[in-house]
């Protein structure tokens, strides 16, 4: 069976199509032919889907792509936090350990009503060694975050092994005493027995009652206060 044969006149059809844009009134649409309304739809649909692409894709991707940046450091995140949970028995006996350590500490440290039996004490650890006090001067108490800290200027007069001593016995007390800025000297040139003086610093540290803790916030907090205002 023969294939009829198909003739396209294509000047026709452009000339036919380009007639049915001719005269158009941009103001009755509904009253275009069928090629212009067919035309100015496919056109309306790209620029809608362009900006919709533009305007709201667009900005989604890039949220997309900031999460994905992301990913490396919640993966480290992630496996730190495994190595942590694996070793959470070892870390709680740790923690255990620490408190202990801590408390031990805190009894090293006397309360404010002990403080006048731990200055008696350093007094008579002197007098125990012979030594003579020409000074025993308590200074101001300076409040810390958790502790109050008490300096005491001290100048005692003796023998050079009674001063070792005196500073030995300082150090094996029961509560926390240091010792600062010391300065040992002759303490005269004609004494037969070789005295020596020693200038020094005593630091004392007790723990605050809950009054002083109390006092601490109420300050913290009427300090932040005013740095928002």
């Amino acid at each position: 069976m023969a294939n009829p044969n198909i003739n396209i006149d294509f000047n026709a059809w452009f000339e036919r199509a380009q007639e049915q844009f001719r005269g158009l009134n941009p103001n009755e649409p509904g009253q275009w032919p069928l090629l212009p309304k067919v035309v100015t739809f496919a056109l309306t649909a790209v620029v809608v889907v362009s900006l919709g692409w533009f305007g709201l894709l667009s900005g989604q991707d890039d949220e997309l792509q900031a999460e994905r940046n992301k990913e490396p450091q919640l993966k480290e995140s992630y496996r730190s936090k495994v190595a942590q949970a694996v070793n959470l028995g070892e870390y709680r006996k740790q923690r255990i350990q620490v408190e202990e350590y801590v408390k031990q500490l805190e009894k090293q440290l006397p309360g404010k009503a002990e403080m006048d039996a731990l200055l008696s004490d350093i007094n008579q650890a002197g007098l125990g060694r012979g030594l003579e006090f020409d000074l025993f001067r308590p200074g101001q108490v300076s409040v810390k975050d958790y502790y109050a800290e008490l300096p005491i200027t001290l100048r005692v007069t003796g023998r050079f092994h009674d001063i070792g001593s005196f500073t030995a016995d300082i150090a094996n007390l029961s509560r926390i005493v240091t010792l600062h800025n010391l300065v040992i000297a002759t303490a005269n040139a004609k004494d037969a027995q070789g005295n020596l003086y020693m200038e020094a610093t005593a630091r004392t540290y007790r723990y605050l009652d809950q009054s002083e803790v109390d006092a601490m916030r109420a300050e913290k907090a009427k300090q932040k206060k005013g740095e928002k205002k």
